[in-house]
């Protein structure tokens, strides 16, 4: 196979490769990188909420800021959304940023409550620990408090 054949092949397939990356990512809304999130809250733009389990919360702490609202609700996704609802003082309109561990599970509930009435949610990508959008809040430094009663 001749070089100029050959490079116009590894081109495509890059191309192509990314485009299925991108088709499953897990949000198809609004997103946020980690600093991002956090400057928005520190000037009370948006309300960070973080929908790890208790057990995560444990292991690394929570976002300095953030409220907890776990996403495995009793209720299942209409507690959750109940539960979000009550932490923006019922205003569906509210600015909302999820965080989770990576980005996945937060880009999953963003869908749902933007399903539900929601209208101005974000995903934070990266989440706590990172992912290949973000390094993450912890890689990345911002500050977190303990939550060992969690």
């Amino acid at each position: 196979m001749s070089r100029t054949r050959t490079i116009p092949s590894l081109i495509a397939a890059l191309i192509l490769s990314v485009l299925l990356m991108v088709g499953c990512l897990p949000t198809t809304g609004p997103t946020l990188t980690t600093p991002e999130a956090f400057q928005r809250m520190r000037n009370g733009e948006l309300t960070l909420i973080d929908i790890r389990t208790p057990e995560e919360w444990r292991q690394t702490g929570i976002a300095e800021g953030a409220r907890r609202v776990d996403m495995r609700q009793p209720q299942g996704a209409a507690g959750f959304t109940d539960r979000v609802l009550a932490e923006v003082g019922g205003d569906k309109t509210a600015p909302i940023a999820l965080i989770c561990r990576t980005g996945n599970r937060s880009g999953q509930m963003q869908q749902e409550l933007m399903s539900r009435g929601f209208t101005n949610v974000y995903n934070v990508i990266g989440g706590m620990a990172g992912s290949p959008a973000d390094s993450g809040w912890l890689a990345q430094g911002l500050p977190i408090r303990p939550c060992p009663q969690c």
